[in-house]
């Protein structure tokens, strides 16, 4: 058997990294403060209709300067990015996935003073390349996003799921894992292959980190082992404090290789 601690560790590491950096800049997922009144998406103001057309546009465009415009300069979110992180992510994210097809649904939006805040849906599906490898996405992703003077001004995400997968017969698999959990918590991170082994070779690993835009560049090493049932099954412990967790698998069978990483919350 290939030697299963080496071959995946920059695919595994390049193809998380780059993906969370898109979708943490450019989710277009939102969920209103429980303050603020959630009106149906038909009763959205035009121009909110328009802006959101507008960024989706932009984005399938890959047009990186239309895109940038329709966020503020002093644009900020809850993990860490800002206007010109955003800018510097998706600008190296789309060198590698230039096959991306986004699509937006406003599902219910809010007015606040001169703030808009929009909840709407976003699911990203294409191809790119990975060290040399092609590699298939489909993510999605919910957040808060704040809108004033038609600029993007805050982001926080809310939930978010990202499968990546290369290979000519990647894994098939079922995940089972809660969005939100207590702190101090435990909980379970399964993920399943759907598909019999027969004479296949499993190997994996999980991983559990917190979510953290500086880890993009500080990697480590990966152990990946090999399974003896048909699937990975993590026990996880919550943090004794809030905050957002990235949870991420990886699955090798044969050619093929699953990426899947989801964000769990940690609340009180």
């Amino acid at each position: 058997m290939r030697n299963l601690n080496t071959i995946p560790d920059k695919f595994f590491r390049q193809s998380l990294n780059f993906s969370l950096s898109l979708l943490l800049g450019l989710g277009l997922t939102f969920t209103l403060a429980t303050s603020l009144r959630a009106e149906k998406p038909e009763t959205a103001p035009a121009n909110l209709k328009t802006l959101i057309s507008k960024i989706e546009t932009a984005a399938n465009e890959r047009d990186i300067k239309q895109l940038m415009e329709f966020y503020s300069p002093k644009f900020t979110n809850s993990d860490g990015l800002t206007y010109e992180k955003t800018k510097k992510a998706l600008t190296h994210f789309w060198e590698r996935y230039n096959n991306l097809q986004y699509t937006t649904t406003l599902e219910s939006w809010s007015r606040s003073g001169d703030k808009l805040t929009a909840n709407t849906i976003t699911k990203i599906t294409g191809t790119g390349k990975v060290q040399g490898r092609a590699v298939g996405m489909n993510a999605t992703i919910r957040s808060r996003q704040q809108f004033q003077g038609n600029k993007l001004v805050y982001q926080e995400i809310l939930s978010e799921r990202v499968e990546l997968s290369t290979g000519k017969n990647p894994p098939s698999i079922q995940v089972r894992i809660p969005e939100r959990v207590k702190v101090g918590e435990e909980f379970d991170f399964d993920v399943i292959v759907r598909e019999p082994l027969g004479d296949d070779l499993l190997a994996g690993t999980a991983i559990d980190e917190k979510v953290d835009i500086e880890r993009y560049i500080n990697t480590k090493p990966l152990e990946l082992e090999l399974l003896q049932s048909g699937g990975l099954f993590k026990r996880v412990k919550a943090p004794a404090t809030p905050e957002n967790r990235w949870l991420s698998a990886i699955l090798i069978q044969g050619d093929g290789i699953v990426v899947v990483t989801q964000r769990v919350k940690v609340e009180k």
